[in-house]
C-alpha cells in the first residue's frame, strides 16, 4: 500500500528550480534510498516533502491526502518525522535536553514511554544524558538526531545523508542502527546517502535523481548488482 507519493514535483529556492518533475513512492514499512550525483537535488526533495522549500508544480498526497502545501510542523503531525543532514541536535543542551525539545508537544507520560524505546535502539545516548550534544562523537550525534525524531512517534522516517562526516566505523554503526530502527519499530523510511552500498544493503528499492530529474528507478538489490549503475553512481 502506497502512503507517499510525490508527483511530478517542480521545487527549489526562491525562483531557482532545482527539481524538474520528480517522482517518488513510498510502500508501508518500505525502506527507500534515493542516491545521485552532487547536486542531483537529493536534500531539496527531501526539504519539498518536508514543507521547507516551496513546490512550484506537482503534488504530495499522504495516505491519499493532498498535502503539498503544508507547513512542517502540520506534516509533523501527520506523521513525519526529519532529520537533516546538519543543524540536527542542539549542541549547547544535553542529550535529555535534546529529547525533550524533539517531544515538547506530547505529555510526561508520553515522553518518558518514547525515552523508554529510544534507549532500547540507542542505549549510548542513556549513559549520556547529561552530556551535551556538542560533546558527543559524530556517530552519536546522528543516533540522537534520530532519537529526537522518534520522539513524536513518525510513521515516516526522512533521512538527510545519515553518514555525513563520519567514519567508517561510526558510519557502519549508524546503518546497523537504521536497520535496527526499521525492524523493530516498523517506519517507513526514506535515505538520502552518498555511502550507497550501506544504504542500499537496508532498502527494498532505490531511486537515482541526476540534475533534478528521475535517471532510474529498481530493487536496491538490483541496483547493486547493475554493473552500469555501479560505474556511474556507486564508484564501480
Amino acid at each position: 500500500m502506497k502512503i507517499l507519493e510525490a508527483k511530478n514535483i517542480v521545487a527549489g529556492y526562491h525562483k531557482s528550480e532545482i527539481l524538474h518533475g520528480v517522482s517518488i513512492h513510498l510502500e508501508h514499512k518500505e525502506v527507500v534510498t534515493i542516491i545521485g550525483p552532487n547536486g542531483a537535488g537529493k536534500s531539496t526533495l527531501l526539504k519539498a516533502l518536508m514543507g521547507y522549500i516551496n513546490i512550484f508544480d506537482g503534488k504530495v498526497i499522504w495516505k491519499g491526502e493532498d498535502i503539498t502545501h503544508l507547513k512542517p510542523y502540520q506534516k509533523v503531525k501527520k506523521g513525519f518525522g526529519y532529520v537533516p543532514q546538519l543543524g540536527n541536535v542542539f549542541p549547547s543542551l544535553s542529550v535529555l535536553e535534546n529529547l525533550q525539545m524533539g517531544g515538547f508537544t506530547q505529555g510526561k507520560d508520553t515522553i518518558k514511554e518514547r525515552m523508554g524505546r529510544v534507549f532500547e535502539l540507542f542505549p549510548i545516548l542513556k549513559q549520556k544524558l547529561s552530556a551535551k550534544a556538542g560533546t558527543l562523537s559524530g556517530g552519536q550525534r546522528q543516533m540522537l538526531g534520530m532519537a529526537r525524531a522518534l520522539m513524536t512517534d513518525p510513521e515516516l522516517l526522512l533521512l538527510d545523508e545519515p553518514s555525513a562526516g563520519l567514519s567508517p566505523k561510526a558510519s557502519e554503526e549508524v546503518f546497523m542502527t537504521i536497520a535496527d530502527m526499521h525492524g523493530r519499530l516498523e517506519k517507513s523510511i526514506i535515505i538520502i546517502e552518498q555511502d550507497a552500498y550501506q544504504s542500499l544493503s537496508i532498502s527494498d528499492r532505490c531511486y537515482v535523481l541526476v540534475m533534478g530529474k528521475n535517471e532510474f528507478e529498481d530493487e536496491a538489490q538490483n541496483i547493486l548488482s547493475n554493473p552500469k549503475i555501479k560505474e556511474a553512481y556507486l564508484g564501480g
